[in-house]
């Protein structure tokens, strides 16, 4: 892991241009199983590729205010106060360039936290480091939970951490899974979007995607974590048989109308802390 001594606090408006860039990488990795990609909506009627590059837009001024925050306000109640009206002002802005739909909830809340770190500390470390600190912190503006939210109702239902457990948890699927799938992949030669699709996949088989939980239940969620793990198992998606499983993947989240949400964001967060190493490790292979 690359470690740097110095925050990008003077750069609100690049964290936020790599933030959302980020979030347009995810959405336009073709094929995703049940996602939205450039094929089509997946599993989400309601969605499009053009709607989510929308949302990410929107989204644009509210990482640059995380950063900005972060950078001028010491870690603590005030600065968790300010990201949470960030955070609500950004959604709001989200649904209204989305007609209504949640596209982007989750990866706001994680990239919101991650860009903050990114303002205030330097190093991958240092930064999910303050971004889990800053999570763990109450924010006692914040209104009650929607009843109606489906991660929620997944959390209560089958005891999942959901976006905000993996925040207080310094978001390890990212750190441990995502990037090393990641710079795994690159070093076996694969492309780009092979690389990160295989990251995507190894998150696949981790995370306990809330979004698989509300549409499929556990049965589901195993049934999409399975088969996340076949397409691994046969060498990823750079090779032959891992893109035969990949595509009996897809098929069935097709059929069971199954999409893996969660892990896209975190998908986004590992783009986003990708792109900061190599900022500052260009020469990396």
């Amino acid at each position: 892991m690359v470690t740097v001594t110095a925050p990008i606090a003077a750069q609100p408006t690049l964290l936020a241009d790599l933030a959302v860039e980020a979030l347009h990488a995810e959405a336009r990795l073709t094929p995703k199983p049940g996602l939205v990609d450039r094929r089509g909506s997946g599993a989400h009627a309601d969605m499009t590729l053009a709607m989510l590059a929308a949302s990410a837009e929107a989204l644009r001024p509210a990482f640059a205010a995380c950063a900005q925050a972060a950078a001028s306000i010491p870690l603590g109640a005030a600065l968790r106060a300010r990201i949470g009206a960030v955070g609500r002002a950004g959604e709001t802005r989200m649904v209204q360039a989305t007609g209504g739909v949640n596209t982007h909830r989750g990866a706001l809340w994680a990239l919101g936290l991650l860009t903050a770190g990114a303002a205030a500390r330097g190093g991958i470390e240092a930064i999910v480091g303050f971004a889990a600190e800053l999570a763990r912190l109450p924010d006692a503006d914040a209104p009650a939970p929607d009843p109606r939210a489906h991660g929620r109702l997944a959390r209560l239902r089958y005891g999942a951490a959901g976006a905000a457990g993996e925040a207080r948890a310094g978001f390890p699927h990212v750190t441990d899974v995502a990037l090393p799938a990641l710079h795994n992949a690159r070093a076996q030669g694969a492309t780009e979007d092979q690389a990160r699709l295989d990251a995507l996949l190894a998150l696949m088989t981790r995370v306990d995607d809330t979004c698989l939980l509300h549409r499929g239940g556990p049965a589901g969620l195993t049934a999409v974590q399975a088969g996340a793990a076949a397409v691994l198992a046969a060498g990823g998606t750079a090779t032959g048989a891992g893109q035969a499983a990949l595509a009996a993947l897809d098929e069935h989240t097709a059929r069971a109308g199954l999409s893996p949400g969660g892990s896209a964001d975190l998908l986004a967060a590992a783009l986003f802390l990708d792109a900061l190493e190599s900022m500052w490790s260009p020469c990396r292979p």
